[in-house]
């Protein structure tokens, strides 16, 4: 079994779209460990994607994620990360493919409805980042 993080962004949330994504991560086999409704502040914003602090997109990024609430998750499953990544589809909507969740949810590459993991040490670093001292349902 392999844990990740999933976010639902600011943007999927002000839409009420979070019940149709967790329906799908849950029709798609995952479990779900751990919850919660977060409101970023532009502090927490930074330091959780700090690994971009050099990119142009930085900034508008942090803005965004702490633009309002936001779901994170932490998600079980054999081979999560992969299968999470492939649920969400590609960072551009327009690129991912149909029946995905950012094809079908986001609006633009940074609106773009959900954040996932893309390796077991960023799954790590990320799920501790929102689940310090929490033990995650199933452990």
């Amino acid at each position: 079994m392999e844990r990740t993080l999933a976010i639902i962004k600011p943007d999927a949330v002000a839409a009420r779209h979070v019940g149709a994504v967790v329906e799908r991560i849950e029709s798609a086999g995952f479990e779900i460990r751990a919850m919660r409704l977060v409101r970023l502040s532009q502090a927490d914003a930074e330091g959780f994607y700090a690994v971009h602090r050099e990119r142009p997109f930085f900034g508008s990024l942090t803005a965004f994620m702490s633009s309002g609430p936001a779901v994170v998750l932490a998600l079980e499953a054999p081979d999560a990360i992969r299968r999470w990544r492939t649920l969400m589809g590609a960072t551009d909507p327009a690129k991912a493919e149909p029946g995905t969740i950012r094809r079908d949810f986001g609006a633009s590459i940074e609106h773009n409805a959900t954040h996932g993991s893309d390796a077991a040490e960023t799954a790590a670093f990320e799920l501790a980042y929102f689940f310090a001292g929490v033990t995650l349902a199933g452990a």
